[in-house]
């Protein structure tokens, strides 16, 4: 059953350079299948429909990503697919989506989702959302939190602060604090005391509250917004909007520019197999192992002799491993990628020097 209060705007720009060489600037890991038949923008928008309609459902994507947005989820309107000039960070980004739904409910609940994130208990995961709306009707800006299954060092953290009771069934916690992605020793202390969880990046609030925490934290961010809203609909919106966004700051992202400076932030934990596809170990996290803990997938042929712990990504020729342990390969026709996999992070540096060198046909 939708809510007629909803609304939702999906972040589906960047390239995802840590999942190259299988994400490239021309199809980046948004639009790709990487975890189903569906590619993962698909995923999240069918994972909310059932309480969201396509109607009150955005994107945000990169300019030159429009029509491929368009292709992969025909049932949203056309003007709901909205291209950014230029990458700004996740707040110029969010605070668009604001001015959007604005126009239809000043008042109305909105979630902002990215677009690469896996969630295996998607009806858990709708009930959270329903539980977090309720809070943020109630004025708080609100953060679903993962709860930790082991430290990890590639997500920020969420203070857990007192209880503010049952919102549809599940506890809602002031936040006392976010903390940037830690030190392996921080992380241990942060799992292990039980008052931490991950921060999913994903966030619900009302649409005035959120809008006037932009012009308290953010004023001149949100006075090139307001210009952008009040043209939109009009013959002078994309000139607007690319004369005002220009000018905007680069990598002002929600969390530093709005989270960790607002007074009533609270959040919702959710438990649901919750997992941000951002390199190559993390989704080889969502591959059954074998005995061994090898992970194999792709359409490609793979033989394994005698190792462990060994994720294998083909989709043509046949990849033979023979004793070797804990290693990541990724062969996409044009490109071979292999490393360990505690050094998955580190792919965006190959992704640099390709650049430098000019290899822009592997990018």
């Amino acid at each position: 059953m939708s809510h007629t209060d909803l609304y939702a705007l999906i972040l589906a720009g960047g390239v995802g350079t840590r999942l190259w060489p299988r994400s490239r600037a021309t199809l980046p890991k948004q639009m790709l299948d990487l975890t189903s038949d569906l590619t993962m923008l698909q995923q999240t928008v069918e994972r909310i429909r059932e309480i969201i309609p396509p109607e009150h459902i955005w994107v945000m994507t990169n300019a030159e990503y429009v029509d491929l947005v368009r292709e992969q989820v025909p049932d949203l309107p056309l003007d709901h697919i909205v291209g950014e000039p230029s990458p700004k960070g996740t707040a110029p980004a969010i605070g668009l989506g604001a001015q959007y739904v604005a126009r239809i409910a000043s008042q109305g609940t909105m979630f902002a989702l990215h677009a690469d994130h896996f969630i295996s208990n998607e009806a858990g995961f709708r009930q959270a959302m329903l539980a977090a709306a309720e809070v943020a009707r109630e004025g708080w800006l609100v953060n679903l939190g993962v709860q930790p299954d082991r430290p990890e060092t590639g997500y920020g953290y969420v203070e857990l602060g007192d209880s503010l009771g049952l919102f549809a069934g599940q506890p809602a916690h002031k936040v006392l604090r976010f903390r940037e992605k830690p030190e392996i020793e921080s992380a241990r202390q942060y799992v292990e005391s039980g008052r931490y969880l991950w921060n999913s990046g994903i966030f619900c609030w009302r649409v005035d509250v959120i809008q006037q925490e932009f012009e308290r934290l953010l004023p001149e961010i949100q006075q090139s917004l307001q210009r952008i809203g009040a043209a939109l609909g009009s013959e002078h919106a994309g000139e607007t909007l690319r004369e005002e966004w220009e000018h905007l700051p680069r990598e002002t992202t929600i969390d530093r520019g709005i989270m960790e400076h607002a007074a009533r932030v609270a959040t919702v934990p959710i438990s649901v197999g919750w997992n941000d596809v951002g390199a190559w170990d993390s989704l080889a996290a969502l591959i059954p192992p074998d005995g061994q803990g090898n992970r194999i997938t792709g359409t490609g042929d793979t033989v394994v002799l005698d190792s462990k712990n060994i994720f294998v990504y083909s989709e043509e020729k046949l990849v033979a491993i023979v004793g070797v342990k804990d290693l990541i390969i990724v062969d996409t026709g044009d490109a071979l990628l292999v490393m360990p996999h505690d050094r998955a992070q580190e792919v965006k540096q190959i992704v640099e020097q390709l650049r430098h060198r000019g290899r822009t046909d592997l990018l």
